[in-house]
Formats: structure tokens, C-alpha cells, sequence
């Protein structure tokens, strides 16, 4: 199993961070990507660096996409490939986590009509104006994409991440 960190510049540390740590602990591989090469920053000071670029990213190679928040996703929801990349892991209905202002990625994809979902305060109406049934709980999940609203509710986004992947493990 393998899972894709999608980021840029200004992410929140932590929502980046522990799913990243997290997937690594259960054994699954990780790569993050971003839109260049070389570090990125986040908001709180944690550098990473990514592993491939977007243009390398083949979605095929992935069953996981995680979108962290922060002020990245701004970013990110403008570069094509990143759009690609979402519209594909839904397309063969491939697990989405997306946490914060992750689901903004989403939302410029084209993917949140009809879709129950969370995510920052700040982003409720974007979701609402996407089409997206919005929901102001710490996790929901929907079908293959679960979304959460802040860094305090990492532990819900993480447990609901863990009993997906061990639901469709047994199918």
C-alpha cells in the first residue's frame, strides 16, 4: 500500500506531520509531493521535502491521497496536475483524506457536488457553494473521501483513516 502527500508552502506542521508518521507506522509508504523541488516551509517552522514533484506523480502507483491545510491548498488548487491527481483517485474510487483547508483542492476539482463533507470554519460556505452537504463535526465520512475540520481533530481524521483502510482490507 501506498499513499501520497499532496503540500506546499505555509502547510499546517502538524497536519502534515502525524498522518505522515502515522501511515508510516502501519507500513504503508509515503511519498509527498509538491509543486517544485526543495523544501517546503510550514506555518509553524517544519520543513519537508518532498519526494517527487507533482509532474512526476503517477496517481496509479497510490491508494491513499492526503490533503493537508494550512494556507498550501490555496496554493495547490491551482496547479493542474494536482486537480488530475484528486479527479483520478476519485475516478477509481481510491481513498481522499483531506483535513483543514485540504478540501479547497477538492472543491476547485470539481468533486464535492452532492458529497458530505467538513472542513476549516472558513471554507464551510466554499464547500456549501461546491455542491458539498456540509457538516461542522471533527470527522466525516463519506464513501471513500473523509474530511475534518482542524488540527484538534486530528485523532478523530487519523482513527477514521485507520478503520477505512482496515474495512477495505477485509472486503
Amino acid at each position: 500500500m501506498k499513499a501520497l502527500i499532496i503540500s506546499a508552502d505555509l502547510f499546517e506542521d502538524c497536519e502534515l506531520k502525524i498522518p505522515y508518521q502515522f501511515l508510516r507506522e502501519l507500513g504503508i509508504d509515503v511519498d509527498i509531493t509538491s509543486m517544485h523541488k526543495g523544501a517546503i516551509k510550514g506555518k509553524h517552522g517544519f520543513n519537508v521535502y518532498p519526494t517527487i514533484t507533482l509532474n512526476e506523480v503517477d496517481p496509479e502507483q497510490y491508494d491513499i491521497l492526503i490533503l493537508p491545510g494550512g494556507k498550501g491548498p490555496s496554493l495547490i488548487r491551482k496547479d493542474i496536475k494536482a486537480l488530475e491527481i484528486a479527479r483520478y483517485f476519485f475516478d477509481h474510487n481510491k481513498l481522499v483524506a483531506a483535513i483543514c483547508h485540504g478540501p479547497q483542492i477538492l472543491i476547485s476539482a470539481g468533486l464535492m457536488k452532492g458529497r458530505v463533507a467538513t472542513g476549516y470554519q472558513s471554507i464551510a460556505d466554499e464547500l456549501k457553494e461546491a455542491g458539498a452537504i456540509y457538516k461542522d463535526e471533527e470527522v466525516v465520512v463519506d464513501k471513500n473521501l473523509i474530511t475534518s475540520r482542524q488540527p484538534s481533530d486530528l485523532h478523530a481524521f487519523m482513527k477514521a483513516i485507520k478503520e477505512y483502510l482496515y474495512y477495505e482490507s477485509k472486503r
